[in-house]
């Protein structure tokens, strides 16, 4: 059991954090001569050149995060299998994500050179406005993801190591925002690779210290059936109503395909035969981690045993479960996953919100007005823009909000609704047009933040089932009302028609 601060504790972290550091710098000396020829296909999309395993594994820990480690069986702990039940939508998002639109995605961003999902939309609405208005968005809502996961990782590290939250929050923004701005996209993917093999190392090592902890499996269930019986419900004694599990698998299954740090991934990846490996790699590693890290929340039931309010809320339950399980060494190594899962996360975000601004805003906007930006200053401001991002994320997570499920998917909401139908009609209905993916995503955003203000739902139901909604019918009405695509722009995303 750790208690207080433990240098044991700290050092397999530091060894982490450092191999992360190291991959960005090798990155960078090894692909010194692309970056100098092309810098932003290098610097953005790694090149077009990633194989099976490591586009699986970047999809993955780009769509966990702190919360899923978190904040997730945190909940578990507190409802018990209606939780996992809900969350196991996850294990379709990858194989959803990359069979909808990585193929699709692939072949439209080499047709015109697209380096990110706004040069996609941009394309195909010929709209300067829609695609400013979506690198808005993006930079907004990833901002929240980002603070989420900062203040997710430095709890974590605060509540396991003793050390304060601040000095945590500081080594993570350092090493996170050092190896994503020095070694780009590459960089990004193969540290992704390393930490979701750590999520899952993480996993397995507190799982079997739980059931050591609690007296086996067994015990364990005895335990929750005889003191918790409603945590064997589905719907946990009304915790878990079926209007949850309907928004909750829109949420965090369905919609989750439209969003931009995954969808990118389509245009990085080599070739067909890794895009299909990577569905089913990704798949399996997800469904193994869905599952995994909700069942150790159920079964730290058997562990921490007191109510909630003893622990303080659900984002301390999975870190005092390992102070109160592991020995410091181990205790180290366990929270290396979920840390991982929060570096990944900002580190895939941070790369795709300073494309959206330098690549999507700024250089566009230069290009229109005939002026050629020379390469060494689009290097220069990309990695400064980049550095910049992560700085103002960490001052913003100096005071830390709460319940961090909650922030992470209030942003996931906002994404999801600006994205889903824009993507999804854009891509594969040529009656798609430029008002009714304006419409869309304007209307349908600012109807899930408002709704999400004033704290209004439809029968109960999260304001995600608004957003998307309202999001629906505006693309629907702008497309049936407004002035048809231009034939050029249908011949190029529909050659085949």
């Amino acid at each position: 059991m750790t208690t207080g601060k433990d240098l044991s504790t700290l050092l397999p972290l530091l060894l982490f954090l450092a191999v992360m550091l190291g991959i960005g710098f090798l990155v960078r000396y090894q692909q010194r001569a692309g970056l100098a020829k092309d810098f932003m296909r290098h610097y953005f999309v790694g090149n077009r050149d990633l194989g099976g395993f490591v586009l699986a594994m970047t999809t993955v820990a780009t769509y966990s995060s702190v919360s899923t480690f978190v904040g997730g069986p945190g909940m578990a702990w507190q409802v018990g299998f209606g939780w996992l039940y809900m969350a196991i939508v996850q294990v379709t998002a990858i194989f959803l994500v990359l069979g909808i639109f990585g193929k699709r995605v692939a072949l439209l961003s080499r047709r015109f050179k697209a380096v990110t999902v706004v040069d996609i939309i941009r394309e195909r609405f010929q709209s300067d406005t829609l695609a400013a208005l979506s690198a808005f968005i993006i930079v907004l809502f990833f901002g929240g993801t980002m603070t989420a996961q900062f203040v997710g990782g430095a709890k974590l590290f605060e509540t396991v190591t003793g050390y304060s939250y601040q000095t945590g929050l500081a080594m993570f923004a350092l090493v996170v925002v050092a190896y994503t701005t020095i070694g780009g996209f590459r960089a990004v993917a193969l540290t992704d690779t390393c930490c979701a093999i750590m999520m899952m190392v993480g996993i397995a090592l507190l799982l079997r210290h739980i059931l050591d902890a609690g007296g086996g499996y067994d015990a364990i269930m005895t335990h929750i059936e005889t003191r918790h019986p409603e945590m064997l419900d589905p719907f946990s004694a009304g915790k878990m109503p079926l209007g949850l599990y309907f928004t909750q698998w829109i949420l965090v299954g369905i919609c989750t395909i439209a969003l931009p740090q995954s969808v990118v991934r389509g245009i990085s990846y080599r070739d067909t035969k890794g895009l299909h490996r990577a569905m089913w790699i990704g798949t399996v590693v997800i469904g193994l981690m869905t599952i995994g890290v909700n069942l150790t929340g159920i079964l730290a039931r058997g562990v921490l045993t007191g109510d909630l309010a003893a622990y303080g809320s659900v984002d301390y339950i999975i870190p005092r479960t390992i102070t109160a399980t592991m020995p410091p060494l181990l205790a180290g190594i366990a929270i290396v996953g979920p840390l991982a899962a929060s570096i990944s996360t900002i580190s895939s975000l941070l790369l795709v919100a300073s494309s959206s601004i330098i690549k999507d805003v700024y250089l566009h906007w230069k290009e229109s007005r005939g002026e050629k930006v020379p390469d060494q200053r689009i290097k220069f401001l990309s990695m400064m823009i980049t550095a910049a991002i992560g700085a103002i994320v960490f001052v913003v997570s100096l005071t830390p909000p709460s319940v961090i499920w909650l922030i992470n998917m209030f942003a996931f909401g906002g994404l999801e609704t600006a994205f889903f139908w824009t993507l999804l009609f854009g891509l594969f209905w040529r009656r798609a047009n430029t008002a009714g993916a304006m419409l869309s995503t304007l209307g349908g955003t600012a109807a899930y933040c408002l709704t999400q203000g004033l704290g209004i739902k439809f029968m109960g139901l999260h304001q995600i089932t608004i957003g998307i909604f309202c999001s629906l019918v505006f693309f629907l009405l702008g497309s049936y009302l407004g002035k048809p695509s231009d034939e050029r722009v249908l011949q190029e995303f529909f050659p085949e028609d």
